[in-house]
């Protein structure tokens, strides 16, 4: 199998090559749209730069886990690195492994950023570089911590990421200090993807709406702001077909003082419609119901239906056991708030979930539901009017996304996986002059 790449990816393959023009820069930041190649060009060009320039040095390679290290990265750069004559080694146990060709070995530890405690992993290592993929998802104490332990002569940092609100402390400390942190930075979209077909392109660009939009597929760093579904209008309402549904399902967002929301979900087909909904405000009508009162309210909302699952706020501990011990069948709810909005916006804008004119409450906060302006530099929606869109996101997330082809992530992953074989079976080959002064003598 030859692999093609376009004339951005070259130049992250080649950028720290003797006679490049980027050869004196620190570091490499690509960034932009999802699907435009990013990750498979900057890992492999890190893996051939670290086995070029050292010998039985030390480096890390970073992600959100230490699984989406595997998945998203080491799946597409092994099955290469392997139609190259590289070998390696891993120690799933313990995170790490060796890389070896024509003589030269190298380690890499496999690092996980995904809180503020995650920077004492790397802390006491050293490295001589370091690649951390999806940054902007890290906190910032991890990525410094991995930095610093970069501390053998020639060692680079290595940086990729989707972009995030123009706030993030990433974008404020690396991008806009591009110059004094002597950093290339390279921006991509899905054309400079060249295996990425234009079908597969429009499906990204119909999928994502407002700030994701700008994101994901213009590759902006830009703030979300205004109505989250700013796409959403009343002739997306409709009501369900009259004959009998495939399935059923219950979704819920439980309140003690704040609003509890409840949606009935019918199937019909490939399509989930909200056909009818319980809504109660604790607030406005100056009492509080029990865990068994609520119990009773999704009892006559099921209205004697088979209920196949009822989806609810993981945190709801009390109302879930109430539940389990009246016999229902409890799913405890994906509760990722940004990758369940961009579930429900795909859900919805591909009518595969439909809003009943029933369900008024929930239409109401369609119409209200607003991302949070002071939330600095994270992406963070305004707690009110997000009783019903919690439970619909809880629905498409855990539900309607899974059984009717899930989120662009997901699927990214899942092509990614399926690439990481189909490589593995017929192997990889290239061209000598595609890697015309990509390795040089010592």
């Amino acid at each position: 199998m030859r692999l093609c790449f376009s004339e951005k990816q070259k130049r992250v393959l080649r950028w720290w090559n003797r006679g490049s023009p980027d050869a004196g820069k620190d570091a490499i930041l690509c960034d932009g749209a999802v699907r435009s190649g990013k990750t498979l060009c900057l890992g492999l060009s890190f893996v051939l730069w670290s086995m070029t320039r050292f010998q039985r040095q030390q480096f890390a390679l970073c992600g959100k886990t230490t699984e989406s290290v595997r998945r998203n990265l080491l799946s597409s750069v092994l099955p290469v690195l392997e139609g190259l004559g590289f070998t390696w080694e891993e120690k799933l146990s313990r995170n790490w492994m060796k890389i070896r060709c024509g003589g030269v070995e190298n380690t890499y530890f496999l690092f996980g950023g995904k809180d503020e405690g995650s920077a004492a992993l790397i802390q006491g290592v050293t490295l001589a570089g370091v690649l951390l993929d999806e940054v902007a998802l890290m906190p910032r104490s991890f990525v410094e911590q991995a930095c610093a332990r970069c501390s053998v002569t020639g060692a680079k940092f290595w940086f990729s990421c989707n972009p995030a609100g123009p706030g993030h402390w990433f974008y404020r400390e690396w991008i806009c200090k591009a110059q004094a942190r002597n950093l290339l930075h390279l921006r991509f979209f899905m054309e400079d993807n060249p295996t990425l077909s234009q079908e597969t392109r429009q499906r990204y660009e119909r999928t994502f709406q407002g700030a994701f939009y700008r994101r994901f597929v213009l590759g902006e760093w830009t703030a979300a702001e205004g109505l989250v579904y700013d796409f959403f209008e009343e002739s997306m309402v409709r009501s369900a077909p009259a004959e009998p549904a495939d399935r059923w399902v219950i979704s819920c967002d439980y309140g003690t003082v704040n609003p509890t929301s409840m949606g009935l979900w019918g199937k019909w087909g490939g399509v989930w419609y909200r056909v009818q909904e319980y809504y109660y405000d604790a607030r406005a009508a100056r009492r509080q119901q029990t865990d068994q009162e609520y119990a009773q309210r999704l009892r006559e909302l099921a209205g004697g239906r088979e209920i196949e699952a009822v989806v609810v706020d993981p945190s709801a501990a009390s109302f879930l056991e109430v539940l389990r011990r009246e016999g229902w069948h409890v799913r405890k709810a994906d509760n990722e708030v940004l990758s369940g909005i961009r579930q429900t916006a795909d859900a919805l804008k591909q009518g595969k979930i439909v809003i009943c004119p029933p369900c008024t409450d929930a239409i109401r906060e369609f119409a209200s539901y607003c991302w949070d302006l002071s939330a600095g530099d994270r992406d963070r929606v305004r707690k009110e009017f997000d009783h019903a869109m919690d439970e619909i996101r809880y629905f498409a997330a855990t539900v309607a996304g899974r059984t009717a082809g899930g989120s662009p992530v997901c699927a990214g992953s899942v092509e990614r996986r399926a690439q990481w074989w189909r490589r593995r079976r017929e192997r990889t080959s290239f061209l000598p002059d595609m890697w015309s002064g990509t390795f040089e003598s010592r």
